[in-house]
């Protein structure tokens, strides 16, 4: 009945199991194939073995052609490199002829493939050979009592069982709560807004608190939070929304709930900042922080790397490829937050860590982070070649504090930042305009011809200072200006109006 070769067949398997740390990759339905796995044994990290009463050499050939076919495809989704499968037959007896080709070690593309037959027939000697080969021990004494073969069978399987159980774990350490308070925080925002004005309006954005780089150079540091509730347009909505539902409830599962709301926030704030950095546009969406949740399943992945690549992995990679690959081909879109984003997010989950996985390597994410942080803010805030430190986002800045009343501040500002950086001419035009309000005609002038100089086809410089010239009844500097104007934009109703009052 061949109980004795179904033993030594589970016996093998039991020791791989148990003593040698292999887990279960995947079972044939009649259990004779079992697929076995250890990423830390580099030598043989996976083992493939099966029970069956070999006859013909040819049949033989045919599942070794198959098997190491098998081992690639689990190479390409557990494993990014070459990979060693050893393959064990166990049979009562070894071919009836020449077979000694399978002694030989098989190549398909990156996977390499080595086989061995265990015969009953010659039990002690072949299975001293198996150990030399594999360098592991295996204290078998064969048995012949069905009753004894179930019991080992049932004993494999269950710790085998086990031991997946305790695997899938590692997915189910919260349910998900704070997705879902995103989710209706958003859309509330996003109805909120539509009654308010409309999402795509850019009052109503910036007044409902979207990334706004004058305002954040103000002092309104919540604007790096904000965004991440705030969407414009639905489309924009539901694309973050399904997104969020997704991704963000995965990786609360696996976080549970209170380091999924530390990762959500960071990623959030990082995805912002990053924006606030390089670009001076307006900027809204939970994109930024949804690519946090893609950075905390990567960090996931550096864990659990093959557990990653088994379940998830390849799907990860890909979605945040296609998605950076879109954000960068298509204007209008903010990868410098999506970018920032994911780097939070992986980041934030190094800093909180797996549960039950403490490391000192937390401390070293807690101090590269707030360091990323420390430099990116102090760039954003000091640097000239900073995208919130531009022309014309200083200059918003400077309107800002000219419409609550501010002009000696916003005067100050523009002063400043005219006299460090060498390219002005839209501080210096709004300089102007000051100056021109004030009453104070000649500086207004002298602000006017600044910007000129830095920029020859700033046309409304050329007809604010045409206008000052009038205002001193300099009729042809007036004239001359104004025509300047003209050419540059033919279609400006103002500047002909202008040039029609001068020539009469």
């Amino acid at each position: 009945m061949g109980f004795k070769e179904d033993y030594l067949y589970w016996a093998v398997i039991w020791q791989l199991t148990s003593k040698y740390d292999y887990q279960l990759i995947t079972v044939t339905e009649n259990q004779q194939e079992i697929w076995l796995e250890n990423a830390r044994n580099k030598e043989f990290p996976v083992i493939r073995l099966l029970r069956y009463d070999l006859d013909w050499a040819n049949w033989l050939k045919r599942d070794i052609e198959r098997t190491i076919q098998n081992g690639e495809q689990i190479r390409k989704k557990l494993y990014r490199k070459p990979l060693n499968v050893f393959n064990i037959y166990v049979t009562k007896f070894t071919p009836v002829d020449d077979y000694s080709f399978a002694t030989q070690s098989f190549h398909y593309q990156k996977t390499k493939l080595q086989s061995f037959v265990l015969d009953s027939e010659n039990f002690p000697e072949a299975l001293q050979l198996l150990e030399k080969k594999l360098r592991m021990e295996f204290p078998i004494q064969l048995q012949e009592e069905e009753e004894q073969v179930r019991y080992l069978k049932e004993k494999t399987l269950v710790e085998s069982v086990k031991k997946v159980k305790k695997e899938q774990q590692v997915f189910v350490s919260g349910k998900p709560f704070f997705t879902y308070i995103f989710i209706a925080i958003q859309v509330a925002v996003f109805l909120l807004m539509e009654i308010s004005g409309g999402s795509k309006n850019s009052e109503t954005l910036i007044e409902f608190g979207a990334k706004y780089s004058p305002y954040i150079l103000q002092g309104e540091w919540w604007r790096f939070f904000t965004p991440m509730v705030i969407h414009i347009g639905f489309i924009h909505l539901l694309m973050n929304t399904v997104s969020l539902y997704l991704i963000g409830s995965e990786v609360e599962r696996i976080y549970g709930n209170t380091r999924f709301l530390f990762i959500y926030l960071l990623a959030g704030f990082t995805g912002t900042l990053a924006s606030f950095v390089t670009t001076p546009n307006l900027a809204a969406g939970a994109s930024g922080a949804i690519f946090g949740c893609f950075g905390a399943l990567l960090y996931f992945g550096t864990v659990y790397p093959k557990l990653f690549f088994r379940t998830m992995g390849s799907a990860v990679i890909v979605l945040i490829m296609i998605n950076l690959a879109y954000g960068f081909s298509v204007s209008g879109i903010d990868n410098a937050g999506h970018i920032g984003g994911l780097i939070g997010g992986f980041l934030a989950a190094g800093i909180v860590s797996l549960p039950k996985r403490k490391t000192w390597r937390q401390l070293i994410f807690l101090a590269g982070t707030a360091g990323l942080i420390y430099f990116l803010l102090q760039y954003g805030y000091n640097h000239p070649n900073s995208a919130a430190l531009n022309d014309e986002t200083m200059a918003q800045v400077a309107q800002n504090y000219v419409k609550e009343g501010e002009t000696a501040k916003a005067s100050e500002l523009l002063l400043d930042y005219t006299q460090r950086h060498a390219s002005t001419p839209i501080s210096y035009f709004v300089l102007g305009n000051i100056y021109a309000e004030k009453g104070d005609t000649a500086e207004a002038k002298a602000s006017y011809e600044k910007a000129i100089e830095q920029n020859p086809r700033f046309h409304e410089a050329y007809y604010n200072l045409a206008l000052m010239h009038t205002r001193e009844q300099e009729m042809d500097q007036a004239k001359e200006l104004v025509q300047k104007a003209i050419e540059l934009d033919p279609s400006n109703k103002s500047y002909q109006k202008l040039a029609k009052q001068l020539g009469e």
